[in-house]
């Protein structure tokens, strides 16, 4: 199967479009692009087993959560591991073989750069 550069950006511009048209308060809408902004700096410094386990970290901050899931569902339907969007997803992760969870990372980083673009040009009205 030939490879199409525009499946990242398609991907994750897709879903900040649909949460932003979820609606929501202007506070749920500034932590949605922040956390799409922050995620490769997260996704550097911690990786994607602490990226995963802060999805339920995040209860209280419904934004920034509903970010971090469709970061997992779009990492999920590019890489084609599965489970990753599951409440077993952290486990999923824990399985995967050194090489293949390094690999899994590096596509992470890259999609991360995708969400902290397009944050930009989905969210241009929300400031801070």
């Amino acid at each position: 199967m030939p490879f199409d550069p525009r499946t990242m950006g398609k991907s994750v511009y897709e879903a900040l479009r649909s949460l932003r048209a979820s609606g929501g308060d202007r506070e749920r809408l500034k932590q949605q692009k922040n956390q799409a902004v922050e995620l490769y700096t997260y996704l550097a410094t911690w990786g994607l087993l602490r990226l995963k386990a802060e999805e339920t970290a995040l209860s209280e901050q419904e934004g920034k959560k509903q970010v971090v899931i469709a970061f997992f569902q779009c990492l999920e339907e590019i890489s084609g591991t599965r489970n990753l969007n599951q409440p077993t997803g952290l486990q999923t992760l824990i399985d995967l073989g050194a090489d293949e969870y390094l690999g899994l990372t590096g596509l992470g980083l890259v999609l991360s750069q995708e969400f902290s673009f397009w944050a930009t040009a989905v969210y241009p009205d929300i400031k801070g």
